[in-house]
């Protein structure tokens, strides 16, 4: 996995010919100028995927720089370079998202209604539905799968004893709820519902647009983290990278929910603010 940066002072030959070096785990741009021509960014793109070809990992994290330079990005995504978001990351501390909106807002759980946005159902994911049925006394999974989801809803009442309500009712499903979650929902299929003016919605898969006018109340896009570091860290990392990113690369994915939430507590992770579309959480 490479770390991808831009340099303030690039020797002027690398910059002429469009060459990145390379430094240890980092692929350096000659890049000083906040926006790249396309004719440059296709070119550094190219070379970038063919440093990363050779190391047999199309694996990368983007320094808060370069992921502003869009050409240079959509290069990389056409050539099939794995470009670390933390979207994953956000969906495995779906927990901590949602009581860090709790106890930014002050509420209480047992008073909240949530309701859940899912088609698509992992394993992780489950087991975080089944830890939010037993802390928010009111939740609703509202999906198009209604099959899929009803063996889950029997699921969890003969383990837990909880009563869930699965239904994809576009006029009433989100029309109470105070928190939404929305785990994969497009803007297209979200916004076919009525959703309750002052909801919190926090998506965990994107940048998803409430479109609806009457809607007023907080729409959650990205986040943040802070976390313990290892001794060996590069803190020069800490300053043109993203925490969630860095968190994100060194984590494996394919773990259980249970060891994943583990180590978030060994590794003292916790969400440090919550985007939304004009504010910060």
């Amino acid at each position: 996995m490479y770390y991808i940066q831009e340099t303030d002072k690039p020797k002027l030959i690398l910059k002429m010919l469009n060459i990145p070096i390379v430094k240890e785990d980092k692929i350096i741009l000659p890049i000083e100028e906040e926006k790249i021509s396309i004719k440059k960014a296709e070119r550094l793109a190219k070379r970038t995927i063919a440093i990363l070809e050779k190391a047999n990992n199309q694996k990368i994290v983007l320094s808060k720089k370069t992921s502003k330079q869009e050409d240079y990005v959509n290069f990389l995504n056409s050539y099939g370079a794995k470009i670390i978001e933390g979207r994953w990351l956000f969906k495995a501390l779906t927990l901590k998202a949602l009581d860090y909106v709790v106890e930014k807002k002050r509420l209480k759980k047992e008073e909240i209604q949530l309701s859940i946005l899912i088609n698509e159902i992992e394993q992780n994911m489950l087991e975080n539905i089944k830890q939010i049925v037993k802390q928010y006394k009111r939740v609703n999974i509202v999906t198009n799968h209604f099959e899929k989801f009803k063996n889950i809803e029997q699921q969890i009442f003969e383990e837990d004893g909880i009563m869930i309500t699965v239904t994809n009712n576009k006029k009433k499903s989100l029309a109470k709820s105070q928190i939404i979650l929305n785990v994969d929902f497009p803007k297209e299929l979200i916004n076919k519902y009525k959703i309750f003016e002052e909801a919190i919605i926090i998506n965990l898969n994107g940048n998803v647009a409430i479109t609806s006018k009457r809607f007023n109340g907080i729409n959650i896009v990205d986040y943040e983290i802070d976390f313990e570091y290892i001794d060996d860290f590069d803190y020069d990392k800490e300053n043109l990278y993203e925490k969630k990113k860095i968190y994100e690369a060194q984590s494996y994915q394919n773990r259980t929910f249970d060891y994943l939430q583990n180590k978030f507590l060994k590794d003292k992770v916790r969400i440090k603010y919550l985007q939304a579309n004009n504010s910060i959480l």
